[in-house]
């Protein structure tokens, strides 16, 4: 891990709930168990195969660790919660997979050990960083890929403009759910709003560009939720 003193905790704004192996038993029914076919299947037709070298950042419970697995040569699992990396160390047992390896970071305390790797997934966590750290985030993530990696990255992102934001997030709330072990509710999208850092399309794509990638494609779902398929320059 590389230590700065004036780097942030990613601990700290990881938050609570993602420390708490109470919350961590319940996450996967929270997410809605999401399927990362797409996503196996977009580094596949980028040419990875069973020698390819994959890691996953913010891996959370390891839906994607564990697909990946199963497709690529070595994943490394990536989580700064000692109690997600806890439960996929133990999903990763169950399931007999040798080729996983586990790092307790986070996206700024990672680093890739040996050849460059051939592609970065992170889902969903990158959104815990504010905007100045995010750059950072995604030029060290460029700095572990080798040249023609792909960065597969899914987050809450937004596809509009600030004056349409009533409107837009209105409207995403309104697809909240009322049972919180079911899903995320409106206050679950309100606290999101209120203590991280989801972004604007146009701020992060800058960013992305800065960074050495070229985004060969991007789909967005209600103006807030993005995938993004990018390749190191």
């Amino acid at each position: 891990m590389t230590i700065r003193p004036w780097k942030i905790d990613e601990l700290a704004y990881a938050g609570p709930e993602h420390l708490d192996a109470a919350f961590v038993a319940g996450y996967d029914r929270k997410q809605g168990h999401p399927d990362p076919a797409e996503d196996i299947a977009v580094l596949a037709a980028h040419g990875l195969g069973p020698t390819s070298t994959v890691i996953d950042l913010a891996a959370g419970t390891g839906q994607f660790t564990l697909a990946a697995a199963r497709r690529f040569g070595h994943v490394t699992a990536v989580d700064v919660s000692p109690a997600m990396q806890d439960a996929l160390r133990k999903r990763t047992a169950d399931a007999g997979f040798a080729n996983v390896g586990f790092a307790l970071a986070g996206f700024l305390s990672y680093d890739h050990p040996g050849p460059p790797a051939d592609a970065v997934h992170t889902r969903n966590g990158l959104h815990q960083l504010p905007d100045f750290w995010k750059a950072l985030a995604l030029q060290r993530i460029a700095d572990s890929l080798r040249p023609g990696g792909i960065l597969r990255l899914r987050d809450l992102i937004f596809d509009f403009q600030p004056s349409e934001a009533d409107a837009v997030l209105e409207r995403w709330m309104s697809g909240a759910v009322t049972d919180p072990a079911a899903g995320y509710t409106r206050d679950d999208f309100a606290d999101h709003l209120r203590t991280e850092f989801s972004t604007f399309r146009w701020l992060l794509e800058p960013m992305l560009d800065a960074s050495g990638f070229d985004i060969v494609d991007a789909e967005f779902v209600g103006s807030v939720y993005g995938a993004y398929t990018c390749v190191k320059r």
